[in-house]
């Protein structure tokens, strides 16, 4: 059976790319909630599904490392997967109604042995694009801390936090199961989703990867067997949200969103059932290249009112558009065009899992007060 890899096994079916872990640091980027589907597989090595493949990803100092695996038969060496590499959603059919019936899986259904991928530059463009590595991450904490004492206080702790650039249908149909749930029952959720609906890929260490649903296995999804999943009212959100996309825009509409003005963007998901101005910032930051995109939810409003003295709408009890229009504009303000990404930090920074990274003693004597009780609180965008 295949295994997963491990760098220090053997770096020669590994391959890399120049980035200090300044630029990126895959524990903090991978598990804040930006993503539902990477693993730590072993010490400092991330596993998770990309682009249709299977990757290992590590990192030392100055490089990133990454190992791909591969169906010896691939079903996805064609037009569509070349579509993907470029950031395109591909919508991959599977026939996963058995598995929602919890029928025995048929022979056909055998995760294929896999190998490793020959690394091409195609492979390499995959994870520059995925992790944005065009954006000089550097510059920005430095533009960031110049005019946000805070933000300087936290970034010399929480270094390389940076956004990932998704596929726009699966990160949609993740934040929609987002909505009051925390990280750790939303991974439990997508994962179920793409089990249920998603084609199988292969198979490491008795763990089985699928790919994401396709919009037309979403859409073609009975409902009542996402409720029996664990998937409560967000069921019917994923159907009919699906439904109407390509019922009412077709297939490639969320990629298009890419091109169109943020707010135009936001205001198209919007439309969608299960979409609140939360989710659809989330989708906009996070997929569709609007790093302007502020999502504001009951745990970004603490943190403005915590740490930046936010009073407005403090006499609210919940967020109001109101609230996140101006919340949102007082952020934009203070960071400028990247404002989705620089409260990612802070987001990531207030995780109740990320609080052992403050307490050494140094890092705790200039700690102002409240700064070492972030929380990982119920969520109503995100996990972010």
């Amino acid at each position: 059976m295949a295994k997963h890899a491990v760098l220090s096994s053997g770096a020669k079916m590994w391959r890399s790319l120049p980035c200090t872990k300044a630029e990126l640091r895959l524990d903090l980027t991978l598990a804040c909630g930006q993503s539902f589907r990477w693993r730590e597989t072993a010490e400092g090595h991330w596993t998770g599904v990309m682009g249709g493949r299977i990757w290992t990803l590590t990192q030392t100092e100055d490089s990133l490392w990454y190992h791909i695996y591969k169906n010896k038969e691939s079903s996805l060496e064609d037009g569509s997967d070349r579509m993907r590499r470029t950031g395109v959603s591909v919508q991959i059919e599977s026939k996963p109604e058995n598995r929602i019936k919890g029928a025995p899986k048929k022979d056909d259904e055998e995760p294929l042995a896999v190998t490793s991928v020959q690394d091409t530059e195609e492979e390499k463009e995959m994870l520059r694009d995925y992790f944005q590595l065009n954006v000089k991450l550097q510059d920005l904490y430095r533009e960031w801390g110049d005019t946000d004492p805070h933000f300087r206080h936290i970034a010399h702790i929480f270094t390389g936090v940076r956004m990932l650039r998704q596929d726009p249908t699966e990160c949609l149909f993740s934040f929609i199961c987002t909505s009051n749930n925390h990280i750790s029952r939303i991974q439990g959720m997508v994962e179920r989703l793409c089990q249920a609906l998603g084609a199988q890929l292969c198979q490491l260490d008795q763990t089985s990867y699928y790919n994401f649903p396709s919009l037309s296995a979403l859409a073609d999804n009975n409902e009542a067997c996402l409720r029996d999943l664990g998937f409560g009212y967000r069921a019917r959100f994923l159907q009919q949200s699906a439904k109407q996309i390509l019922d009412t825009h077709g297939i490639h509409w969320l990629d298009g969103l890419r091109s169109v003005p943020y707010l135009q963007a936001r205001d198209a998901l919007r439309t969608l059932p299960g979409v609140g101005t939360k989710v659809a910032d989330c989708v906009c930051l996070m997929s569709l290249d609007k790093a302007e995109a502020v999502p504001i939810d009951t745990h970004v409003w603490q943190i403005a009112k915590r740490d930046y003295n936010y009073a407005s709408g403090n006499a609210q009890k919940s967020i109001t558009d109101k609230i996140h229009r101006d919340i949102g504009d007082f952020f934009r303000k203070l960071w400028g065009p990247y404002a989705g990404w620089a409260q990612s930090v802070l987001f990531c920074a207030d995780l109740k899992k990320f609080q052992k990274l403050k307490e050494t003693p140094h890092q705790k004597e200039e700690a102002p007060a409240g700064m070492l009780k972030g929380n990982e609180r119920r969520l109503g965008c995100s996990a972010h």
